[in-house]
């Protein structure tokens, strides 16, 4: 199995999350091979001057080349709250997902629209830095749920 986490982003190594994405990364290994991309393009950078709207469009712009051939989620606060659970049944049987963090501004109901599922981490509001750990916890929790391993009790 291949998980991808596209995630607009300036790539950056901080001293907080990097060595917690590392450490997720490596726990993974032995259920899937996981990825994260950070993007973020002059176009992105620009349209944050414009609008909510521009930015949302230079985020789908920006998603779209990856949405061939996977399993498509993207994260979106408005969508379905998931339990551990659930969260690990979008993952069985499937060959690669992608799950798709957007900017500040959210992703746009016509890229939603393309995924095969939409999910909400919570009500609350979190940074993408933060939103991309959570989610990457939940990965290696749901693929130790679908592998009968102890960490998710």
């Amino acid at each position: 199995m291949k998980i991808n986490i596209y995630i607009v982003d300036k790539k950056s190594k901080d001293k907080l999350y990097s060595p917690l994405i590392e450490h997720y990364l490596k726990i993974a290994k032995p259920f899937a091979k996981v990825e994260v991309f950070e993007i973020y393009t002059k176009e992105i950078n620009k349209a944050h001057d414009i609008s909510t709207e521009a930015s949302q469009k230079s985020y789908t712009l920006a998603f779209e080349p990856y949405l061939k051939g996977a399993y498509n989620i993207s994260l979106d606060p408005n969508s379905k709250e998931v339990d551990s659970f659930d969260f690990s049944n979008l993952l069985k049987d499937r060959g690669t997902v992608n799950f798709f963090i957007g900017g500040a501004y959210g992703l746009e109901r016509h890229f939603l629209g393309q995924c095969n599922n939409a999910i909400s981490l919570g009500k609350i509001t979190m940074s993408h830095k933060l939103a991309k750990m959570v989610l990457l916890e939940q990965i290696f929790r749901g693929l130790t749920i679908l592998n009968n391993h102890p960490y998710h009790k």
